[in-house]
């Protein structure tokens, strides 16, 4: 998924000749706090809205301020992962998107880079979620995509994060399967440490009879 994909063909961009009050009226009916001003297919850079609130006069045409604007954007060829990280970065609520020439193209929303990375990782996909823990010298994908598939299941999609102090890799797999008992088995089997379950048929039922003991210890009382 590049970033060219995401872009919104809503959000508008705004003109040095329009008014600080012009911009907020747009931040508020999209839904953001940042806005390109473009001209020409220039980009001069994003206004946020603490910029126009800090403005004496928001009235008065954009061009007539010292707007001291940053400028990030994202080349259009580049991964979503690219888009996601300096969205972070600089808690941006839409990451404008250039060409290779430097002409400003769109942008892309928080929300649409939301809805686009969870059909990444296969959110919306029923199944099971294990997380395993591992040090990175026995960290090898094939094996562990091997290990899943000998229990009858499939990667839908996998994500490293590392530990600062030990260094531990915890590998976090979503399964096309809530019953991950096989798949649980299979990884002790060959010595993998199971951090944490989610959404197992048997993870459900413990916490429903856990609920169930609770509701009749209290009823007792």
């Amino acid at each position: 998924m590049l970033a060219k994909d995401l872009i919104s063909d809503i959000i508008p961009a705004l003109k040095t000749s329009d008014t600080g009050l012009d911009a907020l009226n747009w931040m508020e009916a999209f839904k953001v706090s940042h806005l390109p001003i473009v001209n020409n297919k220039v980009f001069l850079g994003l206004v946020s809205d603490t910029d126009i609130y800090e403005l004496n006069t928001a009235g008065e045409p954009l061009g007539n301020h010292r707007l001291s604007l940053m400028k990030p954007y994202i080349f259009a060829h580049q991964h979503i992962y690219d888009v996601i990280e300096i969205a972070s970065r600089l808690k941006l609520s839409i990451v404008p998107v250039l060409t290779i020439e430097q002409e400003y193209t769109g942008v892309i929303t928080q929300y649409d880079l939301m809805q686009q990375f969870s059909e990444l990782i296969a959110a919306h996909t029923p199944g099971g979620i294990i997380q395993i823990e591992i040090a990175p010298r026995d960290y090898a994908l094939s094996e562990l995509a091997r290990i899943v598939e000998d229990s009858d299941s499939k990667i839908l999609s996998l994500y490293v994060t590392q530990e600062p102090l030990s260094g531990q890799l915890f590998i976090t797999i979503k399964l096309n399967r809530t019953d991950l008992q096989p798949v649980i088995n299979g990884f002790e089997r060959y010595g993998y440490k199971i951090r944490a379950e989610y959404g197992s048929e048997s993870h459900m039922d413990e916490t429903a009879k856990r609920n169930y003991e609770s509701l009749i210890r209290y009823l007792s009382v």
